[in-house]
């Protein structure tokens, strides 16, 4: 990537924004050194104006900004970098410098599809996901498929509970087969928005 330190007398701004809910979390600075530095650890580190020194985000609070994705703008002379922050992004304790909140409720099932990566990856004794990951692709499919079903007859009826239930159901299925199969719902989002185009 080539980016025109040169401008701002070797500092470019640098837009923080989080990968999965595209909210802007914050805006800093970085020379070469910071940005090298970045692309090195995989963890956003500025260049601090006031302390005239390089800073790595979290390095004190413990909440890191994880690179997830790098762009220069049209003029090669700011950043926007995508990033799973590992906590609040503000000093004050916010999730943005910009009084935003994280109120994206779809972002729980990128929470989820962690943790299902994680039951696949330690195996715990005792787990319904476990057993599922254990048993392997058929049982899985087999629970997608059921699940469906199940969600087909509830959309014939009245409950909206039974129907809410059995749709995150199989959502919850959905899941356990993406991971299983080492695959993303951000794949298969990635799909629907080509198909949108």
């Amino acid at each position: 990537m080539e980016i025109d330190f040169d401008k701002l007398n070797g500092l470019v701004p640098v837009v923080i924004q989080d990968w999965k809910t595209l909210k802007v979390l914050m805006q800093g600075f970085m020379n070469r050194e910071a940005y090298e530095k970045t692309l090195e650890k995989g963890y956003v580190t500025f260049y601090s104006r006031s302390r005239q020194r390089l800073w790595t985000k979290g390095e004190t609070s413990g909440n890191y900004l994880e690179v997830k994705d790098m762009a220069t703008d049209c003029d090669q002379d700011s950043l926007l970098i995508q990033v799973e922050p590992s906590g609040p992004v503000c000093h004050l304790g916010r999730y943005s410098c910009f009084s935003q909140e994280n109120e994206d409720s779809l972002r729980f099932l990128n929470l989820l599809e962690d943790v299902l990566r994680e039951r696949k990856q330690q195996m715990p004794e005792g787990s319904y996901t476990a057993r599922l990951f254990e048993k392997g692709i058929n049982k899985i499919a087999q629970k997608v498929g059921e699940e469906a079903v199940e969600l087909i007859i509830e959309a014939k009826g009245t409950d909206r509970q039974l129907f809410f239930n059995e749709a995150a159901d199989l959502v919850y299925h959905l899941l356990v087969m993406l991971v299983y199969k080492g695959y993303s719902l951000q794949e298969v989002v990635k799909v629907l928005e080509e198909r949108h185009q």
